[in-house]
């Protein structure tokens, strides 16, 4: 499905949301890569699950078709940091929810740009009768985590050491659901 870009301005750096274009399908590529080497929060190291050009349409285009995905980027002067995902099922018992994921590149943390990814995926959800959103997070991203509180998510579950990290340790994975009524 497609949204309305929507234009912020944070901290002094301008940036549009808007819904992804199989022309993207490069830079998504590239993106994803990028971030998966910059932080331990997702479940990927750098390199791991690589989707390419091609993958990245096909992706895209079942978002687009799809009433119940919708696939978010965000782009500074022409060029994409950062994007969400929300993948709904096509399984009638599971239709009426959908799984939210994000990322954004490092350089780009500190404006706002999964705060605004999250409220424009969940303003779609609500617009499109989805009633629940679920996420994963690490353990150890509190400021996600405020940040899915904060948005009217609830700590549903614990996943017991469920990552290892590149410090030897195992982490704990936090599931957290968001019901729309």
């Amino acid at each position: 499905m497609r949204v309305e870009p929507t234009e912020y301005f944070v901290n002094n750096l301008r940036y549009i949301i808007r819904s992804a274009q199989e022309t993207d399908a490069k830079n998504l590529s590239e993106v994803r890569l990028q971030i998966d080497g910059e932080t331990e929060n997702l479940d990927r190291e750098k390199g791991e699950a690589f989707i390419d050009d091609s993958g990245f349409k096909q992706i895209i285009k079942e978002d687009t078709e799809s009433n119940s995905n919708l696939f978010l980027v965000v782009e500074v002067n022409d060029r994409i940091v950062g994007f969400s995902r929300c993948e709904g099922s096509k399984l009638k018992r599971f239709a009426h929810k959908v799984e939210f994921g994000v990322c954004v590149l490092k350089e780009f943390w500190g404006y706002a740009i999964g705060k605004n990814l999250l409220q424009k995926s969940v303003q779609w959800a609500d617009s499109n009768r989805i009633k629940k959103i679920s996420l994963a997070v690490l353990e150890t991203n509190d400021k996600a985590m405020k940040l899915y509180e904060k948005l009217g998510f609830e700590v549903e579950g614990t996943l017991i050491n469920d990552k290892i990290l590149s410090d030897g340790n195992y982490y704990n994975t936090i599931l957290m659901g968001r019901l729309h009524e």
